[in-house]
């Protein structure tokens, strides 16, 4: 009979077994995670992938309330140290509740694409792209009118969340677009990592790690900066062409390169020739 006092074993997610050796994940047994549930989320409904990317773009936007709450009782000097603490709470509220989020996408449905170098690949993710992306937009535009044009916020906010959003989106397109490359680098490789433990407490840890380091050092993040630049324009500090063309497109572009290029390409490249036999050998199995 079963000891009734023996504590229960978190049960995996589908794809996750136990490392193949030693403690830890390989790096292949990472990549077949992310493949896994990457097939997994490429094959969902457009209105299910369409209410995940709406609900990442609304939660992102916490990122901006908890930086502009925590600056605000801090000196000029420590404002960094105050948005590498509060930033990542977005993400968060975002990776936990498993919401699609665009910058996530750069690694996981590129994977895919990188395994199977096929048009159907391709379309796949193409497809799921064009569904979380303005969804996210959306969600972050709906953020950043409702903290501008309502009373939900203490006045004493409006200075902050200004002066932070001004911060966040200055700097013309080509600054933007190369601190945007660092950030998508971040966010894709907390894609990766999150792969290596199902345990919440090291993925929280590990989120925190990733993101913090965004705002710390003024890198761009196309869908949480999106928050701020839609506030900006709510308020009037900003003309939508403008933010478009000096801020968002060149974050998503930035974000893009940085994603795909220096985690999706990169870990591929130490892994994808072993995944692709493994592929091949079960494939041809009796």
């Amino acid at each position: 009979m079963p000891d009734a006092t023996a504590p229960s074993t978190p049960e995996k997610p589908e794809g996750a077994k136990d490392p193949e050796t030693g403690t830890r994940y390989s790096a292949e047994e990472i990549h077949e995670h992310i493949l896994t549930d990457a097939d997994e989320e490429m094959e969902r409904p457009v209105f299910e992938l369409a209410y995940s990317g709406l609900a990442a773009g609304l939660g992102i936007g916490f990122s901006m309330l908890a930086s502009a709450l925590l600056t605000s009782r801090m000196s000029p000097a420590n404002a960094p140290i105050a948005k590498a603490i509060t930033y990542p709470l977005g993400f968060i509220f975002v990776v936990l509740s498993r919401h699609q989020l665009f910058t996530e996408n750069t690694l996981e449905p590129v994977i895919p694409l990188l395994e199977r170098h096929n048009g159907e690949a391709l379309r796949r993710v193409l497809r799921l792209w064009s569904i979380v992306l303005p969804a996210n937009l959306l969600g972050a535009a709906l953020f950043g009118l409702v903290i501008a044009k309502t009373n939900a916020l203490d006045p004493n906010l409006d200075a902050p969340l200004r002066e932070l959003a001004r911060h966040a989106t200055e700097g013309g397109a080509l600054l933007v677009f190369y601190r945007a490359i660092w950030a998508g680098w971040l966010v894709a490789l907390m894609a990766w990592l999150l792969a290596s433990t199902r345990e919440t407490l090291a993925q929280m840890a590990l989120i925190w790690l990733t993101t913090a380091p965004i705002a710390a050092f003024g890198f761009r993040h196309s869908i949480a900066g999106a928050a701020e630049a839609f506030y900006r324009v709510w308020i009037g500090d900003f003309g939508f062409g403008q933010m478009l063309t000096s801020y968002e497109l060149p974050a998503l572009a930035g974000n893009i390169v940085g994603g795909v290029v220096l985690v999706a390409l990169v870990n591929h490249g130490q892994v994808g020739s072993k995944a692709k036999k493994k592929t091949e050998e079960a494939a041809t199995a009796p």
